[in-house]
């Protein structure tokens, strides 16, 4: 009975909202955001170029900005 109650309370429990982040080169600097290239288009304009895949943590598109272009701030360009 209680494991019935357990995988009903599980089942009907709200699942964490999915969140994505890209990596960007935005006006000459590398920016983690969770825009989607779309949005960032409209929100920087020409000055901007997506720098990696999508990622499902924020931490995770952080790392990669880090390792291939020395992290968030560091400059960049969308040639």
């Amino acid at each position: 009975m209680r494991l019935s109650i357990l995988l009903a309370a599980m089942l009907l429990a709200p699942l964490p909202a999915l969140a994505n982040y890209w990596v960007y080169c935005a006006n000459g600097r590398i920016e983690v955001d969770s825009r989607d290239p779309e949005q960032m288009r409209i929100a920087r304009g020409s000055g901007m170029c997506q720098m990696g895949p999508r990622f499902g943590f924020a931490t995770d598109a952080r790392s990669f900005a880090d390792r291939n272009f020395g992290g968030p701030g560091r400059a960049c360009s969308c040639r």
